[in-house]
């Protein structure tokens, strides 16, 4: 069944990056589900609007066996490779057969230099709207940037990988050689898991290691793809650890105008990308954005120039909503025993509370809530934006 995003109820989300209309801001990025066309389509008929093929080399991959585990209930890791099937496959069947289907089609390329050289031009004949180049290293992204925007004329976008010493650099310099987009960030690692039942790796790559990805590298892409946007990029794909529309938002106000995700889409099956787009549609309204650009890049100007010293004024909602659910995460969270709760009567003690937040980060239905109050004497800024957005 297609789902059809026309008919959501609260914003646009339909979007546009490069030229190109995208039915939403969502894409499916590089990995498993876009094993094929077969992946790529369901993708697009569940509301993504971009989908990007696994990475195209001349020579298809051969994966070890268990490559892939959850970590925790929103990351996994793998050792999984590039995409295992020939380069002409891709070419002759999986590209033109997504495009056929209604699919915004971004073809990864990778790893080196004559790969780029030899496929990115068979990319474009075979229908797709996009280049993404993916490297191990930066100075190979480089040269492969070059020698794809000398042999095709589609946007050619630059994939970046968290791992390295300098990616804001990177895109900088990829930005100012030609490339129209850059997305960010790749898979992290190596990393490790322990089948403790057995006593060894979990994956069975050469040394046992993995990639990470899903809801445990979100704050580490979020903070590169800021800082990215913040240095004059507007063609932004924000790539990790979405799970929700909250989380999807974030990566919006921080400048990223497309999403990409993989890991949640495996763990929840692809058709969560229409629950994606209708939460994400519902919660822009409700916070006052009527349309994806109208989001993008609204928490830029608010990133403090030093550190902000205040106090919190606690406010505490028993009976009416969003009501108290008598859980007592709030208290269980105060290091300091600063709290107490005899629901429905809530006690704060002033000389033993540090403002750290947590108590109201933790309160799962909204009712404690907090407001940052300058202390007279001490230094502060953040005097703009202190507000919240009224739309």
């Amino acid at each position: 069944m297609v789902f059809d995003v026309t008919k959501l109820k609260g914003a646009d989300i339909s979007t546009e990056f490069c030229g190109v209309k995208l039915q939403s801001p969502f894409v499916l990025s590089s990995g498993p589900l876009s094993y094929a066309a077969e992946g790529l389509i369901r993708a697009h008929q569940a509301g993504a609007g971009a989908v990007v093929t696994k990475t195209i080399r001349l020579s298809a991959a051969i994966n070890p066996v268990n490559h892939i585990a959850k970590i925790n209930g929103d990351s996994l890791i793998n050792c999984e490779k590039w995409a295992d099937s020939k380069a002409e496959v891709w070419f002759e069947r999986e590209i033109p057969l997504a495009k056929a289907a209604g699919a915004v089609v971004i073809a990864s390329v990778g790893h080196t230099l004559p790969e780029a050289e030899a496929l990115v031009k068979d990319c474009e004949k075979a229908g797709a709207d996009f280049i993404e180049l993916v490297s191990y290293t930066e100075d190979t992204l480089i040269p492969m940037l070059r020698a794809a925007k000398e042999r095709v004329s589609i946007p050619v976008i630059c994939k970046l990988s968290g791992n390295w010493p300098d990616p804001v650099g990177t895109a900088r310099k990829c930005l100012e050689i030609g490339a129209d987009a850059i997305s960010a960030i790749d898979s992290l690692g190596p990393t490790l898991k322990i089948d403790i039942r057995n006593a060894r790796p979990t994956m069975f790559s050469k040394d046992g290691y993995g990639w990470l990805s899903g809801g445990a590298i979100r704050p580490i892409s979020l903070r590169i793809n800021s800082e990215i946007a913040r240095n004059g990029c507007r063609n932004l794909i924000g790539i990790g650890g979405v799970t929700c529309a909250e989380d999807a938002v974030e990566y919006l106000m921080v400048g990223a105008g497309v999403i990409g995700l993989h890991s949640i889409a495996i763990l929840k099956g692809v058709e969560y990308f229409s629950k994606l787009c209708k939460d994400t549609a519902i919660l822009l309204d409700q916070l006052g954005y009527h349309s994806i650009s109208s989001a993008v890049g609204v928490a830029l100007p608010n990133f403090p120039k030093q550190e902000r010293m205040a106090r919190l004024e606690f406010h505490y909602q028993p009976d009416s909503a969003p009501r108290c659910s008598n859980c007592g995460r709030c208290v269980a969270a105060c290091s300091y025993d600063a709290r107490s709760l005899d629901f429905p009567v809530m006690k704060v003690d002033q000389d033993l509370c540090r403002s750290c937040g947590l108590c109201v980060s933790v309160c799962p239905t909204g009712a404690l809530t907090a407001t940052i109050v300058d202390v007279q004497g001490l230094p502060h800024d953040m005097q703009e934006g202190d507000d919240e957005h009224a739309g």
